[in-house]
Order: C-alpha cells, then sequence, then structure tokens
C-alpha cells in the first residue's frame, strides 16, 4: 500500500478534488455575500463597492498561492497549524504555532457563529415577530443540528457536503438569472459625486477589502484536513485555486446583480438583502423561495467550515501542544469527535454576540499570526529545507507572497483600533499563556530547541 493510501493516525484518505472544492466553495460562499453587501456599500460610499470586491478576490488568489504551495508540500491536518511549527521552530520553538491555535480559539468560533446568526435574521422572514433572543437561540439550535450531521465518518461527510455544494449552486444560479432579467446598468453603476476623489477612495477601499475578503473566507478550509485528501499534492492547490477563481466570478456577478435591480442606497440599510431583491423581481413567491436557498447556503458554509475547524485543535493536541483529549478519534467513525464537540460548544455561545461587531475583530485576530505568519513561513521553508518535495510551487515567487503581505497589512490597518487592540491584546495574552505551558513543559525558552522536519524528506507522500 503506498503512502497516499495509507490513512494516517487513523484518519482516511477519501476526499476527491471535487470533493474538496465543493468543501472550499461551500463554505465560500455561505451567507456572506447576503450580509455584507449593505455593509461593504456604506463602507465606501455607493457601488465603487465593486472595486472593494474585485480588491479581495485579487488578495485571496495571492493568499491561495500561498496556501497552495503550503498545503501541498505539507498535507497534515491542522494547515496553518503544520506550516508555523515547521517554519519557525528553528529560532521560536512552539510559540508560532501555539498562538495560531491560541488566535483560532476565538477566531474560529465567531466567523461560524456569524453563520449561524445570519440565518437566523433570514429565518425572521417566515418569524416576523422574532425577538433578538428568539434569533440568538436558533443560532443556537442551528449549531446543534451542524454538529450533529458531522458527528460521523468522513466518507459522509464528503456526499453531504456534495448535496449542500448544489443546493449552493442553484441559489447563484436563481440569483444571477434574476439579476440579468431585470438588470439596470444606471442603477448597478450610479456613482456618487466625488467617488473617486483619491483619499476618500483608498480609505474606503481598505475597509471595503477588510469585509469582501471576510465574504472569500473559506478558500484554504481543505488544508486543514491534509491527511483526509486523495492526492493532497494535486488536490489541495487545485482546489483552492479552482474555487477562489469560481467564487470570485460568483460573488461579482451576485453583487452587481443585485444593486442593478435594488437600488444601493435602498441596499445599504437592508438587513436581508437577498430576500429584499427576490421581492422586488419575483414577488413573495420568489422571496420565500430564495430565503430557503439562502438558508440552504448558509449551512453548506457552517457545515464545511466547523468541519475543518475541529481538524485544528486535534492535530495541536497529537502534537504534544494541546489537550489531549482533543486528539483523540472518535473509536467507530475515525474522526477527532472530542474538538468537533467544543468547536460546536464555543461556537454557540458566540452565537449571542452582535453580529454588526465582530467582522472587524475577527479579521484583525486572524491576520496577525495567521496570514501574515504564512506568508513568512513560506520563505523560511524555502531556505530552511530546501529539499522539501513541493508539488506546486507558487507562481512568480516572491511576487504574489510580497502582494498578499501588503494586501493583509492594508487590511489589518483598515479594521480600526479597537480590532487592532483586541488583536494585539490577545495575541499578547497568548505568548503569557505559552511561557507558561513551555515553563511546565520544559519547552523552548526554557528547555532545548527540538528540531523535527517531518516534511523534508516526504516524496512518496506527494
Amino acid at each position: 500500500m503506498s503512502q497516499v493510501e495509507r490513512e494516517p493516525q487513523g484518519l482516511v484518505r477519501a476526499i476527491s478534488l471535487f470533493q474538496a472544492t465543493t468543501i472550499n466553495m461551500s463554505q465560500m460562499v455561505g451567507i456572506g455575500p447576503f450580509i455584507t453587501i449593505p455593509l461593504i456599500l456604506t463602507a465606501m460610499g455607493g457601488p465603487q463597492a465593486i472595486f472593494g470586491w474585485i480588491a479581495g478576490a485579487l488578495l485571496a488568489m495571492m493568499d491561495g498561492l500561498v496556501w497552495s504551495e503550503l498545503g501541498a508540500a505539507m498535507p497534515g491536518e491542522g494547515g496553518t497549524y503544520v506550516y508555523l511549527r515547521e517554519a519557525f521552530q528553528y529560532r521560536s520553538g512552539k510559540l508560532m504555532p501555539f498562538l495560531f491555535v491560541w488566535s483560532t480559539l476565538i477566531a474560529t468560533p465567531l466567523i461560524m457563529s456569524t453563520g449561524m446568526i445570519g440565518m437566523a435574521n433570514y429565518l425572521g422572514y417566515f418569524w416576523p415577530g422574532m425577538t433578538g433572543l428568539d434569533t440568538k437561540l436558533v443560532a443556537v439550535a442551528i449549531t446543534i443540528i451542524t454538529v450533529a450531521l458531522l458527528y460521523r465518518r468522513i466518507n459522509s461527510v464528503g456526499r453531504i457536503t456534495s448535496i449542500l455544494w448544489g443546493g449552493m449552486i442553484l441559489t447563484v444560479v436563481i440569483v444571477v438569472v434574476a439579476a440579468l432579467t431585470h438588470f439596470h446598468a444606471h442603477q448597478a453603476f450610479s456613482f456618487p459625486a466625488g467617488a473617486f476623489k483619491a483619499s476618500k477612495f483608498f480609505m474606503g477601499l481598505g475597509a471595503g477589502m477588510l469585509i469582501s475578503i471576510y465574504d472569500y473566507m473559506g478558500y484554504y478550509t481543505t488544508c486543514y484536513m491534509g491527511d483526509e485528501m486523495k492526492n493532497p499534492g494535486r488536490t489541495i492547490p487545485r482546489s483552492v485555486i479552482i474555487s477562489i477563481l469560481s467564487v470570485a466570478a460568483i460573488d461579482l456577478i451576485m453583487n452587481i446583480g443585485m444593486i442593478g435591480v435594488v437600488p444601493w442606497k435602498v441596499a445599504m440599510k437592508s438587513t436581508s438583502i437577498g430576500t429584499l431583491f427576490m421581492q422586488d423581481v419575483w414577488g413573495r413567491p420568489g422571496a420565500i423561495l430564495i430565503t430557503l436557498l439562502i438558508l440552504w447556503t448558509a449551512f453548506a458554509s457552517v457545515y464545511t467550515g466547523l468541519l475543518g475547524a475541529s481538524r485544528l485543535p486535534f492535530n495541536a493536541s497529537r502534537d504534544g501542544l494541546f489537550f489531549k483529549s482533543f486528539g483523540k478519534l472518535h473509536p467507530k467513525h475515525n474522526f477527532p469527535h472530542i474538538a468537533l464537540l467544543v468547536m460546536g460548544l464555543v461556537t454557540a455561545i458566540c452565537c449571542f454576540l452582535n453580529l454588526s461587531t465582530i467582522i472587524n475583530a475577527l479579521m484583525a485576530v486572524s491576520i496577525v499570526v495567521q496570514f501574515i505568519g504564512q506568508v513568512v513561513a513560506l520563505t523560511v521553508l524555502r531556505r530552511r529545507q530546501p529539499g522539501m518535495k513541493r508539488p506546486f510551487r507558487q507562481w512568480l515567487y516572491p511576487l504574489p507572497s510580497l502582494l498578499a503581505l501588503v494586501g493583509w497589512i492594508y487590511v489589518f490597518y483598515s479594521s480600526g483600533w479597537p480590532a487592532i487592540e483586541l488583536a494585539i491584546g490577545w495575541t499578547v495574552l497568548g505568548i503569557i499563556v505559552f511561557l507558561i505551558w513551555a515553563k511546565r513543559e520544559k519547552q523552548w525558552p526554557f528547555g532545548p530547541t527540538v528540531i523535527r522536519e517531518v516534511y523534508l524528506d516526504n516524496s512518496e507522500a506527494m
């Protein structure tokens, strides 16, 4: 049996390229475009928000090329955790992977909770008298259902994901068809006076990019599941690139199409733009249909997102950097059930937070360690481990890495001081917790630096 077919640590390589792409795309589309169109229109002050969506897509592609090289070369459960562990072990021990796990403990459940809350808000169309507490409780109920459906063997999860992806594609097709048949170009491109004044435009562009890149989040989901991919050296980079290109086209068409039907000044004030859009096009029957499909699409996103997120603490535990119970696999179905249950619980708790105040904080916390850290990790590994087998190498290296780095710094700065302070504060607290853990475990800087180049000789695994 080859390394590709072997089951590392009890996990099963069962996810094909098609299933991997559906996992990424389902996580990317989700509820995002249906709750963020009003936000990005407000941030940029009009339909020039189109440039925010385009800039976000370009940043996602540049960063996707970073993920593609790292994911193909090191296809392990945990994604970023593995890449930071391998790159930064030479000078700072396990500090960077620890900080990533630390940041994910707050970032991932918050990201998942935005989807749960978004679905609960759209359910308000069928429940006009829904109170704020009702909305939060419904979001918690959706979280419980999601965890229950994920609590099974990965083979079944892959099939469910493909079905959910089909519903997402149907939603997109209906929205695009409705937009094209009722599109008014003069309305979609009715830019306000002074829209492209440099100082105003570029200040708004940063805020717009932050919101649009949130919509693209998830293009890397399969990187967290490297040990469950068939032929990961080819499947991971292809799934990342295909999903970014596909969703960039989908988001741009949907967003332009919607403001070509619903005036952008009206869209800015909507809390359920998808339902409002279809109400204008096909009346109440259309609004009911699209609301149900948006709920389907949003559920596909949180389903695949929680699937990938649950693999991170599992891998960290197996590496001796997290609580041992998180490293346990289900005795019958071979999936990290403890990690899944805990991530689901934290997501349910986060459902009680305010949706409108968390996106900036989410992005700021994620950028500090994860996205900027990975750009640095790619360069470090090229220098430290030149002999590593790389089935995919970043195109035009190092240009995409440099553009991604500049883009992430720009978005981080645009997130605002409250979010920046949260990100810095949470990271500093993580460093303190790490030092306490390292002293107890006699790890760097209180013990010898242990170098384990796990993927340096991985010719069979590719």
